[in-house]
Formats: C-alpha cells, sequence, structure tokens
C-alpha cells in the first residue's frame, strides 16, 4: 500500500529537476495555511497550495526557475513587479548561498485583479530541490505519517467496503477489521486490513485519540466491540451504525450486563452519520460518517497541547 510519503520519494526519484512551491506567510483569508507546499518538475506537479491563479503563477514561476538559463539569472535580477497573465505579483529573487539553491518570493494580493476574491495575501517561496531539501521533505512527510490519528472501521459489508473507500481519501491511517475473510477483498490499497477472530481485542491495542466506527453483520458483535471502546477515556470517536430501537437496546445491555456507566454510554455515537439526511444507501451514509468521524479527530487535535514549532514552514 502506497502511502504519502512513498508516492513523495517516487515523484522526487522519477522527475528529475524539481522546484519547491511551499507557503511563506499568510494574511487574511487564504486558500491553504503558512506550510502548505507543492513540487513542480518540468512536466508534473506533486501537491497543492490551494489551485486558481495563485497556483498557477507559482508553477510558472517555479518552472522558470527549473529552466537553466534561468537558474543562472535567477540571483541577478532585481526585486520588483512581475506580470502573471493579468495580474501582478511582487517578485524577489535570492543569491544563491554558498552550497544552497537559487530561490525567489512571490507575494500575491488575492483580488479581483487574479481572479481570486479570498481577500487576503500570500507571501510564497519557491526553491530548487537540492539533496538536502530533499531529504527534509522525505523527513518531514515520514514525521507527519507516523504521527496521522488512527480511524479502525469494524466491519466490511456494503457500508463499510464504501466508508473504507471515503476514509482512504483523507490524511488518516484507516484499519478495516473483519472476522469473515472474503468481506476484506476489494479494499482501497491504502487501507490496511485485519482479519481476527476476536475484533474486540484490537480496540485494546489501538492508539490513544483512535476513531472506531463499528458496522459489522452481527449485532451482538457490535455491542461487544461498541463496549470495549467506550471503556476507553482516550479515544476521538465511538460510533455505531443501527436505529434508535438497536441503540436503546445496546444501552439497556451495556448498563446492566457489561458493567457501564451512563457516562460511557453517553460517548456514544449512533447512528453513525447523524439523522439528518433521510438516506439510507451505503455510498450517502459512508459520506456522512466520514465527515463526523474527521470532525471528531480535528475537534480533538485542536484541544491537544500546541506543537506549532514542530509544524512551522521549513526553514530557508
Amino acid at each position: 500500500m502506497d502511502s504519502n510519503a512513498q508516492s513523495l520519494k517516487a515523484f522526487l526519484g522519477q522527475t528529475g529537476r524539481v522546484a519547491l512551491v511551499e507557503v511563506a506567510a499568510t494574511k487574511g483569508s487564504t486558500p491553504r495555511e503558512a506550510g502548505a507546499f507543492m513540487l513542480v518538475s518540468a512536466s508534473a506537479i506533486f501537491g497543492t497550495i490551494g489551485g486558481g491563479q495563485l497556483e498557477y503563477m507559482a508553477i510558472d514561476k517555479a518552472r522558470q526557475m527549473l529552466s537553466p538559463r534561468e537558474g543562472e539569472m535567477a540571483a541577478k535580477r532585481p526585486e520588483g513587479d512581475v506580470t502573471e497573465g493579468t495580474a501582478k505579483a511582487r517578485s524577489t529573487a535570492r543569491a544563491t548561498p554558498p552550497g544552497g539553491s537559487a530561490a525567489a518570493t512571490l507575494d500575491v494580493p488575492l483580488g479581483p485583479e487574479i481572479g481570486q476574491c479570498c481577500g487576503g495575501r500570500v507571501e510564497v517561496l519557491i526553491r530548487l530541490v537540492d539533496a538536502s531539501l530533499e531529504q527534509q521533505l522525505i523527513a518531514k512527510a515520514e514525521s507527519e505519517e507516523a504521527h496521522l490519528p488512527y480511524v479502525y472501521l469494524f466491519g466490511g459489508g456494503h457500508v463499510g467496503q464504501a466508508l473504507a473507500a471515503s476514509l482512504a481519501l483523507l490524511p488518516i491511517h484507516v484499519v478495516v477489521v473483519e472476522t469473515r475473510s472474503e468481506a476484506l477483498e476489494g479494499m482501497p490499497e491504502t487501507v490496511e486490513t485485519r482479519l481476527t477472530p476476536m475484533p474486540e481485542a484490537v480496540i485494546r491495542e489501538a492508539p490513544a485519540g483512535s476513531a472506531f466506527a463499528v458496522l459489522t453483520h452481527d449485532h451482538a458483535l457490535d455491542f461487544l466491540i461498541v463496549a470495549e471502546a467506550l471503556k476507553r477515556d482516550d479515544s476521538a470517536y465511538v460510533g455505531m451504525i443501527g436505529s434508535k430501537t438497536k441503540k436503546a437496546t445496546f444501552r439497556n445491555w451495556f448498563l446492566k450486563s457489561a458493567e457501564g456507566s451512563e457516562a460511557q454510554f453517553g460517548r456514544l455515537i449512533s447512528p453513525i452519520g447523524g439523522n439528518a439526511v433521510k438516506d439510507k444507501r451505503p455510498p450517502v451514509i459512508a459520506a456522512l460518517a466520514a465527515a463526523e468521524i474527521m470532525t471528531a479527530l480535528v475537534s480533538q487535535a485542536a484541544e491537544a497541547p500546541s506543537s506549532a514549532g514542530a509544524d512551522k514552514a521549513m526553514a530557508g
């Protein structure tokens, strides 16, 4: 299964000369945050800084720098306004430091002049990628990947398959747990699968901050898994597919037979995806549940101790 770090390594290894386009600073409303980046080669791109005219301007500037003649002249070019299409941005060329690579910045107002109405301002730093910067990029991607939140999806039926496909698109580590081998067939390549006769045991091994979505083929099995998840006080999300009747039945069993508490039961999300949309087709349930799970993970991350120092843009 290819990870983002592996895809990054493949891009860097197959595309020849590459420029790093990074959001260095922002002011006001902008498409992406400081630290967002993309890689640009002569014929391909990896990642995004938000799309639109801002991104087109940055790609064009990066490809100019990838040109051998442009690279030679970059350090000599004075500061000034550059025109990209109908838009103007303040451009600054930096002298190439010893052992370093050429760099330039674009200072872009996001207004009607470039066809973007965000209203903010973005400073974009563009650098040619040398061996040192390549290793920084790979190390950063591997570090971020190692700290991705885990989502455990119990059940590979129709809704499970659809939910796995939705979750596979998100920046999370997805694990699908099943007791039936055939239910794990056809899962997305980026999803980890586990076949086990005791899925509730997986709950105990999950990292703190994990999310658990339970939708197996057996209500009794659902109850065992959910009970185990609710007894952890460090989970970001515990959700169970089902009706009001199923939830009420689970509550009765959980309080009387599973030694659960009302406080623990109160953390259960059921039905997953909410009930505002009256559509029970698997892809619809999956889309709503994926958004619900991601919201819970983001909320938990926002409440965690700040790690801003580790997430700052890469030093120029």
